[in-house]
This record gives C-alpha cells, structure tokens and sequence, in this order.
C-alpha cells in the first residue's frame, strides 16, 4: 500500500474522496483551508462539485440541500465558521440527514485567534444549536486517524441519517505525517429511499424539520432520541494506554493525547504507574470506560487544550469514585509534556 506524505487537512479531504464524497461546500477560515483547496482541485477530476459558498451559513444550507438529494457530501470550518452554521446543522438534524463536518478548532471565544485549541468540545458534544439533539463527534489524534476517522463518519452518517463531525485542533490540521489510503471494505447500508431525487413510480418524499402540531413534533423528537440512543450503545470508541497497572490515569484527546503519551513514557521511567485513557468519540462519551477506572485507579489528570470542557463529561463518569486534577491550556497555548509530568507527580504525592 503507498504511503503519502500529507498534512492532516489534505489528508482528511482525500478520505472524504475515497469515501465517495463528490461534493463539498465551504468557506476559507484558517486553520482548515487546506481542506476546501484540496477539494477544489481533486473534486473536479473525478466529476465532483466543489462551491465556495458565500459564507459559512450558506455552505451549511447547501449541505442541507445536497444531502436531502441523497449525495456523500461534506463541509469544513474553524470554530467562529462552525459557530455560524449552528442553525443549519440543527435543521439538518431535524430533517433527518447524512453529512459529514470538519471542524479544525482554533482559539476563541470570539474571532480568537488561528492557533490550535479544544475549546470547541461543549459546542460539538451538547448540541451547539437549538432543540433537542445530539451529532456523532470522532477526535482523532493523529493524521492516520484522521484518515480512518473521516471515511467512518460518512458510513456513520447514512447508518443514521445523522450529521457526524470530524473534531481535530489546528495541529492535526497542519502536522505532515505518512499516512495509508487502504482499501475500504464496503458498509451494507440502509438504501435512501426518503432522498428527493424524483418520484417519478414512487409517492413523494417530504424532507423538512418544521412540525406545527405539538404533539406530532414531540413524536418526532422521540423518534431522533430512539436513533441517538442507538448511537450511544453502539458506537461508543476509546483507547486504553499502559492502563493494567495504572494507579493514575491522565484523560486527553486529540493531540494532546500524543503529548500525553510521551509524558506517560517518562513518568513510567520515573516509577510512577500512570496510564492514558482517550476517547475517540466524544460523543457519544466513553462513560462506562471512565466509570471502570474510576474504581480501579482512583485518581485522575484530565489535561485540555481549553478551561476545562471535557473534564465535565469525566465527571459525570465518575460519579465521585476518583479525585479528579484538571490541567488546561487556553487561547492557542499548547500543553507540553514537561508540564504534564509536572502535574501528574504532584498528584502521585498526594493521599487519596
């Protein structure tokens, strides 16, 4: 298999192609418009559409359209552009359609800055826009899985028939690292017979998230609920490192996982059992992964590129068993391993 050298932007674009993605629509916002520059010249050599949309609002209304026609069809942003497509993401959901978004997060609130961050996990994770909802959300943690990341999230979107985003920070986006484009095993997956593609020998399909009856808006509502709670016992993904012994667990996603592991290496070396616990999919949360080790380990080191955003969800799985030490980052500042190891022998040398 021929491995390429790609930056993970270039990297995820050509995923989404080999995935069957023939159209994207977005809007340049640093540090993702490799992605949208990608799409714009690999797109048209093999009949596909690429758009720039006029803005962030349009391209996730474009989105909204080509899905309800039954197309393999993605969008990417940074975080003030995932910030304007909020509303169309909620119809989309509400509709009840595949697609696939990339969010490479940047440092806010605000415009921010274009450095990487993860202060996007409340906004991907709980809902982001209005109603009742929830969308699959995949971290990947290096240009590799990246790869794999985004051609599952289109397999996941039509399995559904709900959006699923792609969560990396501005280094998964920029890194260069050798990555495999290996030969997919095809997904059987439901056949889109509620897609508008004409009903010519069929009765019409109505695609639409606007239900004036209460009641049969609640009905519908429970519908899209019954749905996320299959995502929810089915698809929870998390990685375990150096846990069997571990009396410390360091939690991260992302890249800060990768950071984590180099300073879990040193630790071990230093005498310290510590191990990493990392989620793939944020949504849903690895809950019971956390809950498990919550009674084994007892203590825990959640590190973040933000305030302190993921470190809820930990709480939550938990449930009070295991004392929890956040260490984050914020506004583009990255966590280095040296301040990792720092932190996790101070939490080593306290009594639980």
């Amino acid at each position: 298999m021929e491995r390429k050298f790609m930056t993970g932007n270039e990297a995820i674009a050509e995923a989404a192609i080999q995935a069957g993605c023939k159209h994207f629509f977005g809007y340049p916002i640093t540090p993702q418009n490799e992605i949208p520059e990608y799409m714009s010249k690999r797109l048209p050599e093999i009949g596909g559409v690429y758009l720039q949309a006029e803005s962030e609002v349009a391209a996730i209304n474009m989105l909204f359209g080509a899905a309800g026609a039954g197309a393999r069809v993605m969008t990417s942003s940074s975080s003030p552009g995932i910030s304007l497509m909020q509303e169309g993401i909620s119809y989309i959901v509400g509709a009840q359609l595949p697609c696939v978004i990339v969010n490479i997060m940047r440092g806010g609130p605000g415009l921010g800055g274009i450095q990487p961050a993860q202060s996007d996990y409340f906004q991907a994770t709980k809902g982001g826009g209005h109603g009742d909802y929830h969308i699959i959300v995949l971290a990947p943690h290096t240009v590799q899985e990246a790869v794999s990341t985004t051609m599952d999230a289109f397999d996941l979107a039509d399995k559904y028939r709900n959006p699923v985003m792609v969560l990396g920070d501005g280094y998964i986006g920029q890194m260069m690292e050798p990555v495999e484009f290996k030969e997919k095993t095809p997904q059987k997956l439901p056949e889109k017979d509620w897609a508008l593609t004409g009903a010519k020998g069929r009765p019409t399909n109505l695609v639409k998230s606007l239900y004036l009856n209460p009641k049969k808006l609640e009905e519908h509502n429970l519908a899209i609920n019954r749905k996320i709670l299959e995502i929810v016992k089915n698809e929870v993904r998390v990685e375990t490192y150096l846990t069997d012994d571990a009396e410390i667990i360091i939690a991260a996603y992302g890249t800060v996982a990768r950071i984590a592991k180099t300073a879990i290496k040193i630790l071990r070396e230093r005498g310290i059992k510590v191990g990493l616990v990392r989620p793939i999919t944020v949504f849903p949360f690895p809950y019971e992964t956390f809950r498990k080790f919550a009674e084994k380990a007892g203590r825990f080191l959640v590190v973040e590129m933000s305030l302190g955003q993921m470190v809820e969800d930990i709480k939550l799985g938990v449930c009070g068993k295991a004392s929890i030490r956040f260490y984050g980052r914020t506004g583009g500042m990255v966590p280095t391993y040296d301040e990792i190891v720092k932190e996790t022998e101070t939490l080593a040398k306290r009594t639980i």
